[in-house]
């Protein structure tokens, strides 16, 4: 296996560490077809598509202890906030033809030395920074981290390894303007990709906010070109914002130096009806996973948008196909067990209980069939 097939199986480790952290989050190691999109379940030798399985219960997990980990935010810790139902911890993503390796931290800092990684998105990207982190801290807890920077972009540096994990906030991804006329949101603009076509791995995310409304939403105006409207259809707005940004990827980003992921779409658990539970109104009393490997809506209307804007990427750029195993998970939210005691079926909760140490029981022949699925 050469340099270039080691550092990008290395890279997709990284990405399937969450796996390890969020019960819900399996961003592991699958290649689909071309630059990873178009057909949402490519068929695939070797390990197959890793984003089609079950979830299984498994007493060894959950791999860290939130309680240890210094990093997490109080909106994400629903343990410290009193939920007192374990189960949820105990189950890991099962692929329906292998199984996935464990993360191995201290690895992982030594094959990045030197590198840097950013998540931009909204706070589903921060959430999962913040899984990275903890997972890292946990691997060796007496490693110095240097946090430097405020919003929009925090980096934490793994001194010894020089490895920086960084989180941009960006709601849409593309951008929002102060105007005199109010906050101006530019469907065909990116003035940040400067920053960000530095680092050496990219993690994008965007939708959460492309639906918002009222008081919540964080523009006044939407600017296409010459021409500004009040308010517009949302999905065409997002597949606008979108096809900005992969524009912004085919012409700006060298592929060579930077690896690209597209984290698929993030669901939420409000409607029960959802799982074939009509009366029920949010995720407060769910304590375990859908059983199987399908969701009763399929996938959801975003999904399918990012879809198709990936199909005009020319670059190679990887989806983290996540979707149909995070709506699994209808157990592994917050819900009222956070900080502000608001209802949050959207974001994702970090584990409790000791750390387990990584079991890579071979881990020369992982790493080979992690590098054959990117590369192939």
């Amino acid at each position: 296996m050469g340099a270039e097939m080691r550092i990008n199986c290395w890279i997709r480790v990284a990405i399937l560490g969450f796996i390890c952290l969020s019960p819900w989050l399996c961003l592991a190691n699958a290649k689909s077809r071309g630059h990873g999109h178009g057909n949402p379940h490519p068929h695939q030798s070797g390990c197959g598509y890793i984003y089609e399985g079950s979830w299984v219960r498994d007493e060894s997990y959950p791999l860290y202890d939130s309680s240890k980990c210094p990093h997490i935010q109080k909106e994400f810790d629903c343990l410290k906030y009193g939920r007192s139902d374990h189960e949820y911890l105990k189950y890991r993503w099962k692929p329906k033809s292998c199984d996935l390796p464990r993360f191995d931290g201290k690895r992982f800092l030594t094959k990045f030395k030197g590198k840097q990684i950013m998540f931009i998105g909204d706070s589903i990207s921060l959430n999962q920074w913040q899984s990275l982190i903890c997972m890292l801290h946990s691997s060796d807890p007496g490693l110095k981290i240097l946090e430097q920077g405020r919003s929009p972009t925090t980096n934490y540096t793994f001194q010894g390894y020089d490895v920086s994990v960084i989180v941009y906030h960006s709601t849409h991804l593309v951008d929002i303007v102060n105007e005199q006329n109010g906050r101006i949101l530019k469907l065909d603009s990116i003035q940040n990709g400067e920053l960000w076509k530095q680092m050496d791995v990219l993690v994008f995310n965007t939708w959460l906010w492309w639906y918002r409304d009222g008081p919540k939403q964080p523009w006044d105006y939407i600017q296409t070109g010459n021409k500004i409207v009040k308010d517009m259809d949302r999905m065409e707005a997002f597949k606008i914002g979108l096809t900005t940004w992969a524009k912004w990827v085919n012409t700006e980003v060298d592929t060579q130096k930077t690896k690209v992921f597209f984290q698929g779409i993030s669901p939420q658990h409000y409607h029960g009806s959802d799982w074939n539970k009509p009366e029920v109104r949010n995720c407060a009393q769910e304590t375990s996973p859908i059983s199987g490997s399908t969701y009763s809506t399929g996938w959801t209307r975003p999904s399918y948008v990012l879809q198709d804007v990936l199909k005009t990427v020319t670059k190679p750029v990887k989806l983290l196909d996540i979707t149909t195993l995070s709506q699994l998970r209808k157990d592994a939210h917050p819900s009222s067990y956070n900080a502000f005691k608001g209802m949050d079926c959207t974001h994702w909760v970090r584990p409790k209980r000791g750390p387990v140490k990584p079991r890579w029981p071979d881990q020369a022949a992982q790493a080979d069939c992690l590098a054959d699925l990117l590369d192939r």
